[in-house]
Order: C-alpha cells, then sequence, then structure tokens
C-alpha cells in the first residue's frame, strides 16, 4: 500500500483511464443479466456504451450503491492496488440508476481499490 504522502499525489488523471476497456461492456452485461432479463441488460449496456464519461467522488458512489466496502486483503481489490503502484491506470466504473439505489454493473473492485487509496478521489463513471 502506498504511504500517506504518495496518496496526496494521486490525482484523477494517474490513476483512472479516460474512457472504459471494451472487456468491461460484456462483464457488465454478465452481471445485469442476474438483475434484468438479458434484452433489458443489452439495452442498458448500449447506453453504457455511448453515455459520456463524467466525474463522482468514490464515497459517494459506494453509499449510493448501498454495497459494502470490500476488505483491502480482497484478492481483486489487492491487483487494482498492485496496478496502480506499478502506474497502471484503472478503468471507469459502469454504473446503472436503479429504483433506490445505484448499481456497479462493473467495476466494484476497482470503486473499493480507490476508496482505499483516498475516499475523496474523483472518479471518472459511466452512468445511465
Amino acid at each position: 500500500m502506498k504511504t500517506p504522502a504518495k496518496k496526496k499525489m494521486l490525482t484523477r488523471d494517474k490513476l483512472w483511464l479516460q474512457e472504459p476497456e471494451d472487456h468491461d461492456f460484456p462483464a457488465a452485461q454478465d452481471y445485469l443479466e442476474l438483475l434484468f432479463e438479458p434484452d433489458e441488460a443489452k439495452k442498458v449496456v448500449t447506453k453504457l456504451k455511448k453515455a459520456k464519461t463524467i466525474i463522482k467522488k468514490s464515497k459517494d458512489i459506494l453509499r449510493a450503491s448501498k454495497l459494502s466496502l470490500l476488505p483491502e486483503t480482497n484478492i481483486h481489490v489487492k491487483e487494482n492496488l498492485k496496478k496502480v503502484e506499478k502506474n497502471r491506470k484503472l478503468s471507469p466504473i459502469l454504473l446503472v440508476r436503479s429504483h433506490s439505489e445505484l448499481i456497479i454493473a462493473d467495476g466494484y473492485h476497482r470503486l473499493c481499490c480507490s476508496y482505499y487509496l483516498t475516499e475523496d478521489l474523483e472518479v471518472p463513471c459511466r452512468l445511465v
């Protein structure tokens, strides 16, 4: 894990890619098919592909999703922390508004990683 001094040097541009990676969309669709009918999930992913990337704070995304912060020892969170240490950028998070909560369609582990680095960090995301 980075020292507090290094954490302060983190910026959105140093940590995050500008656009989601191609493999993020099929992953989002697989997850969304658990919550919606496959045709509806496909429509949502099509909207995510077309949506503009916006910026939100990691702490706000986590609160709106109503999910728990994964432990820093979670294997996927640790992998993302190692990526950051190696100066490899993370892919933006894919989000879907639901009736009373926010669905993290792809990027939950990346979100938790960014929260451990600093909860106030701005996170690029797509939101539909």
